[in-house]
């Protein structure tokens, strides 16, 4: 993903002729950029390693280099490490929920998929361990039928979940405002 072709609209990728512009092709593509820059996979895969690590009471690889050189050797990390996670990581599954969805961003990448874009659609009305609002922003796309929150885990994905989804978030919406016309 990590070449000029990959990286701009319009750009060919084979290795053919010049198209005689010096000029690159705008805008980039910035989906791509976001996977091979910081925050892309290399980073996705070391927050997963590290947790991993973390649980297992090792210590945190301190050299990764590039992110060239990092992703075969966190891929390799996870990979030998899968089956203790599986049995003995209680947060395996959101893991492997977060390695699909990386999966499917770099497969649509290199495929040169469109996918539609996201929308936001509020704030998420679950209660903590210690009962304050989360409160992380929720997005939903046309491509899936699931609202997951990134922070506490929290899932809607039928339409009857999605119907409590809003109902919930128009009950914090109001209690906020209860609270606001209390204070003031």
């Amino acid at each position: 993903m990590d070449t000029t072709a990959t990286l701009m609209r319009g750009a060919r990728r084979s290795g053919g002729g010049s198209s005689g512009s010096k000029v690159p092709p705008i805008p980039p593509r910035l989906e791509v950029l976001a996977l091979v820059g910081p925050g892309g996979v290399a980073a996705r895969l070391r927050d997963i390693e590290d947790a991993w690590r973390s649980a297992l009471g090792w210590t945190v690889a301190p050299w990764r280099g590039s992110p060239a050189q990092a992703v075969p050797a966190h891929a390799k990390f996870l990979a030998d490490n899968l089956l203790w996670a599986c049995g003995s990581y209680e947060s395996v599954g959101q893991d492997i929920d977060d390695l699909r969805r990386l999966h499917d961003e770099c497969t649509a990448l290199v495929n040169d998929e469109r996918r539609p874009g996201r929308v936001q659609i509020g704030a998420c009305p679950a209660r903590c361990d210690d009962d304050s609002l989360c409160g992380q922003p929720l997005t939903a796309t046309a491509a899936s039928h699931r609202v997951r929150c990134g922070a506490c885990g929290a899932r809607w994905e039928t339409l009857g979940e999605w119907r409590e989804l809003r109902a919930a978030q128009e009950q914090v919406a109001e209690e906020q405002q209860r609270q606001e016309e209390v204070a003031a």
